[in-house]
């Protein structure tokens, strides 16, 4: 029998995480978070289908015409846990707060990496497989639109990208590229030897390239054949992350499944859990960039 008890990440701590998620995500630094409730959150994206129309005095209007699809974003629970030393039960608060604030640290980088991985591929970040919980709600399978990649015209699969995107009248305000993305643009000449994207160089990161804001992460590719993927990520993706983290202290059992007794080797289990969501609203806003394989 497993005994836990279960208390909240603080308000300060979980400000900190959420902070911290905003600085380890690409998708993070290229939208804006919602706050995503239990239930879901419905958004609204309208379609336009005519242009405006002229009309003379006394004259006939004609019918525009205007789509409204609802799209729900719904969290689901993601969970991480680790085995430390039982001194956290008898420690001072002050050192379970250092060991607490360690904790928050490295959980926020893994909710980071995995908000990513989930919303790019499509898969579990744990086990690297399509996952049926999150089924087609990822740039992957849900955007068609499509780049071949080629390393030595990376500027010219960007572009092309981008004018797919504005060719279906959607918006550009950033593009999510692979860290091979970003090597191929250091490696691009023009022609006598001189470098056209020196700020790539040497894993660089400059997060624009010429007026559009660029972010470079490993993340975008794991799991997928993914290199890149441009759209309107301000208003056609959203996502957001609970601010009710639930963080259980486990002193007893084998909770993670190991084969290896809690008690019997000291240890007690820290585990976090966070409901997160994100949705695309529009799969015309975007332009994935794509391998050769894919």
């Amino acid at each position: 029998m497993v005994q836990k008890q279960e208390t909240l990440f603080n308000p300060q701590a979980v400000t900190d995480l959420i902070n911290k998620v905003k600085g380890e995500s690409v998708l993070a630094k290229l939208t804006n978070q919602d706050a995503i409730g239990f239930n879901g959150n419905e958004y609204f994206t309208f379609d336009f289908e005519n242009e405006i129309d002229i009309v003379a005095e006394g004259g006939a209007k004609s019918h525009g015409g205007i789509k409204v699809e609802p799209i729900t974003v719904v969290p689901l629970k993601v969970e991480y846990g680790a085995r430390v030393t039982d001194e956290f039960m008898y420690a001072s608060e002050e050192k379970q707060l250092a060991i607490l604030q360690n904790f928050n640290e490295g959980y926020a980088k893994k909710l980071a990496k995995g908000l990513d991985i989930m919303a790019f591929s499509g898969t579990n970040p744990r086990t690297g497989t399509k996952s049926t919980i999150i089924g087609t709600n990822n740039f992957a399978d849900k955007v068609t639109q499509a780049v071949t990649f080629d390393a030595a015209k990376a500027d010219d699969n960007l572009e092309d990208a981008v004018q797919a995107v504005v060719g279906a009248d959607g918006e550009v305000t950033g593009a999510a590229l692979s860290t091979l993305f970003g090597s191929s643009l250091a490696k691009i000449e023009n022609g006598v030897g001189v470098a056209m994207y020196p700020e790539f160089k040497f894993g660089g990161n400059p997060g624009t390239l010429g007026a559009l804001p660029v972010e470079l992460s490993k993340n975008v590719s794991i799991n997928s054949d993914l290199e890149g993927v441009v759209g309107d990520f301000r208003t056609m993706f959203k996502y957001g992350i609970t601010k009710q983290i639930p963080l259980t202290v486990i002193p007893y059992g084998d909770p993670d499944n190991s084969g290896r007794d809690l008690a019997g080797h000291n240890e007690v289990y820290l585990r976090a859990e966070t409901y997160l969501g994100w949705g695309i609203l529009s799969a015309d806003s975007f332009a994935k960039i794509t391998g050769a394989g894919a």
